[in-house]
């Protein structure tokens, strides 16, 4: 178990996260998706805490940070990131952001890229399409009307692959929607804070300085690779890699190709670095 700290947003609002690994190490902070809380990291928490400090947070609405009334901002939610890096006393840290985990990061690297050493933007897209608008106006229908476990069954061929599918359906609960612990209203909140979000902040991401990396799931439906591909075309010699075989959910999927593949990205930021003050 980890050891729940709670940080106070601008607005007042309690934002939960937990700390894992040397203190005295370069800080990861780890923002989950849509209807996520912080387990959607229970595969990289351990791996990426053998060598930094790891802050994993609940974005508000889910996990054990408040739930306040709608509407949601994305915006507001990179404020509570940065508030959680402030109560921790960490003036920048790498950030990996997993689908709207992966906007917020965006956001961090536009609005407050003193507070970024790298940007890891996993499974994510900086730009609405429609199909993904009238996808997300069915999920927030269903959501209301039937509830989160009706939703779970809906949204699950979007979220993991058809193997993983097949073999590991007790477990999908550990991903995006299928936290089905949450109020619909809560799920309904984050739906209309993504569907908000000016697509605008896209053309802001040539001006991010900090190092990046998109990775996305071959078979990822929901987040295609051409969404990554756009991010890389978009922020300075950003960098792409594709996990074989993985879905959208492929942190947990393919747990260990993730984890090699962000590590090793972070840990060439790093000696970037100590070369550069050398």
């Amino acid at each position: 178990m980890f050891s729940v700290s709670t940080a106070t947003a601008p607005d007042g609002t309690t934002i939960a996260y937990s700390v894992s690994g040397p203190r005295d190490a370069e800080p990861v902070l780890m923002i989950q998706g849509l209807g996520a809380d912080s387990r959607g990291w229970v595969r990289q928490r351990r791996a990426f805490a053998r060598g930094h400090r790891v802050v994993v947070m609940d974005n508000r609405g889910v996990g054990r940070s408040d739930r306040p009334e709608g509407p949601y901002d994305l915006e507001v939610m990179a404020a509570d990131a940065v508030a959680v890096l402030d109560a921790e006393g960490i003036g920048s840290a790498h950030v990996m952001g997993a689908s709207m985990g992966g906007v917020i990061a965006q956001i961090l690297g536009v609005r407050s890229p003193e507070r970024v050493r790298s940007l890891t933007l996993a499974c994510t897209a900086c730009r609405h399409l429609r199909w993904r608008l009238e996808l997300l106006a069915e999920w927030r229908e269903l959501a209301l009307e039937s509830g989160m476990g009706e939703l779970s069954q809906q949204a699950a061929r979007w979220l993991v692959g058809p193997r993983m599918l097949r073999r590991f359906r007790p477990a999908i609960d550990l991903l995006g929607p299928l936290a089905m612990d949450i109020p619909p209203e809560v799920f309904v909140a984050q739906i209309d804070a993504i569907v908000s979000m000016d697509d605008g902040v896209r053309e802001e991401l040539g001006g991010v300085a900090a190092p990046t990396l998109a990775i996305v799931g071959s078979q990822d439906i929901l987040t295609p690779v051409g969404d990554s591909e756009e991010i890389v075309d978009l922020v300075p010699d950003a960098e792409l890699a594709v996990v074989i075989g993985a879905a959208h959910g492929f942190m947990v999927e393919q747990a260990g190709a993730y984890n090699r593949t962000v590590l090793g990205f972070i840990e060439r930021v790093r000696a970037l670095g100590d070369a550069e003050v050398a």
